[in-house]
């Protein structure tokens, strides 16, 4: 029997194995979120608010149990997963508290020539396709939005968190809304293309590797559906000489470090600028010599293992290739002994743009130092990357940080702020980082009809008899 199997990565021990399911399945459960639909969308944000507030309370009620299922399931700290599943619950109070502002008409100004209505209406069932390094936190930071907005959300988790999908079906489902309104479908990937191409599907949000949500984008594009894509990074942390390195030194192990470096908007390429470099080297490398690396239920343990084998492989690989190049280890990471999928920090410096670990996206406990001359040298060094999510600069001259942040290109620059994502602001980037943007109101409107109701007004506009006349009479224009 095939299926998705949740393994302990501290441990190896299976946790559970979760069938497929059957095509028939994945049709019924389709169904019901077509009908849960059905009854949501007429339902008045009011109503949806009403939703997300019993959510966020059913959150924080089952705080501890779903806090130790993310830690068993893909080895974070037990305190980071109690943060997470409070940050989820913070995204449904705002959403609850915002939506029907970000979703009132508008009315645009025509003077009496007419009255026009802007309104954000529901498109339908949105695909979720998410990772597993938050398994409840990605999965809501995209649903919520859109289950505000009126639509329904189906789930396509990653593998080895199913457990974490369920857990999140059967919170929903405690709430008022309509059953089946958030639906995990368990299914191996071959299964996306049917589902995108179900024409009760309307978009796609895709939360990936670059590979897989290009593949998924094509698809979707295929059937001229919207697609959302968050495919990670290998964002800037921009040290200028005249930094506070009191401050920016535990901002950097917190920026690179945190969830054992499994972050899409980590600070993975850290750049600092010549005159400070030594120094910020040696207290960088001595705080990160002192992370503590195991078993994420202990509450003194900084970093838990990775979260998959074949990651963990692909980090060593990274950096066993960049050192080839010419990288110099200043703290050399390593597997830790028996069955979990631990590895310890690793630190390397003379590292160019050429190298893995510098033109890649190191998902884990990697971090790169990389030696600026000057702020615009820092800025082209910035730059030189296919990916461009976000990054941080790092200067006690907020104005100067704010005019570099201005020419870095990415999707979000933070300022002596360590990049963090926020139901407040949009989150998204540039390049291979993907399109389209995730919370605020940008994040609610992605997956809406923007209608455009036109009446009358007192005085009509006049239109000449030459105005009627097509100017070029190319069909295709």
């Amino acid at each position: 029997m095939s299926g998705s199997t949740s393994i302990n990565p501290a441990t190896g021990d299976q946790l559970a194995f979760y069938p497929w399911h059957s095509e028939d399945e994945l049709t019924t459960r389709l169904n019901r979120s077509a009908s849960a639909y059905a009854r949501w969308r007429t339902t008045t944000v009011e109503r949806r608010c009403t939703v997300l507030s019993e959510l966020a309370t059913l959150l924080r009620q089952d705080a501890l149990a779903l806090a130790e299922l993310i830690t068993r399931e893909m080895g974070k700290p037990f305190a980071r997963a109690r943060e997470e599943v409070e940050k989820c619950a913070t995204l449904c109070d705002w959403y609850s508290a915002e939506a029907l502002h970000l979703l009132a008409d508008e009315h645009p100004d025509l003077g009496d020539e007419g009255r026009a209505i802007v309104r954000y209406e529901p498109l339908g069932i949105v695909l979720g396709v998410m990772p597993w390094n938050f398994p409840l936190w990605q999965v809501l930071r995209a649903a919520v939005p859109v289950l505000a907005a009126g639509n329904a959300f189906v789930l396509k988790h990653a593998d080895n968190v199913q457990g974490s999908a369920f857990a999140l079906e059967a919170l929903i489902a405690r709430t008022s809304a309509p059953p089946g309104i958030l639906t995990n479908l368990n299914c191996y990937r071959a299964a996306l293309p049917r589902l995108i191409a179900d024409p009760r599907i309307v978009g796609v949000s895709v939360t990936a590797g670059v590979a897989a949500g290009s593949a998924i984008a094509a698809e979707a594009g295929r059937h001229l559906k919207r697609s959302v894509l968050e495919l990670g990074g290998s964002d800037p942390f921009i040290v200028l000489a005249d930094a506070d390195l009191d401050v920016t030194v535990p901002a950097a192990v917190e920026a690179r470090f945190q969830n054992s470096g499994q972050v899409c908007i980590a600070g993975k390429r850290i750049i600092v600028e010549e005159a400070i470099a030594d120094e910020f080297t040696r207290r960088f490398v001595s705080a990160v010599a002192d992370l503590k690396v195991g078993d994420p239920l202990d509450p003194s343990v900084d970093l838990g293992p990775i979260a998959r084998h074949r990651q963990r492989d692909e980090l060593i690989n990274q950096v066993a290739r960049s050192v080839e190049m010419g990288a110099k280890v200043l703290l050399k990471g390593a597997s830790l002994p028996g069955p979990g999928a631990f590895l310890t920090p690793t630190v390397l410096s003379e590292v160019t743009p050429d190298m893995p670990v510098f033109a890649e996206e190191t998902f884990g406990p990697v971090a790169p130092i990389i030696r600026a001359d000057s702020p615009e040298a820092a800025l082209a060094l910035a730059n030189a990357s296919n990916f461009g999510l976000c990054g941080s600069i790092w200067t006690r001259d907020v104005s100067a940080g704010q005019r570099l942040a201005e020419r870095v290109e990415s999707g979000g620059l933070f300022v002596n702020r360590v990049a963090a994502s926020d139901p407040r602001v949009p989150i998204g980037g540039i390049r291979n980082s993907g399109y389209g943007r995730e919370l605020s109101h940008f994040g609610i409107r992605e997956f809406c009809n923007v209608k455009l109701i036109m009446l009358p007004g007192s005085k009509q506009p006049v239109i000449s008899g030459q105005s009627h006349q097509r100017v070029n009479q190319d069909p295709d224009v």
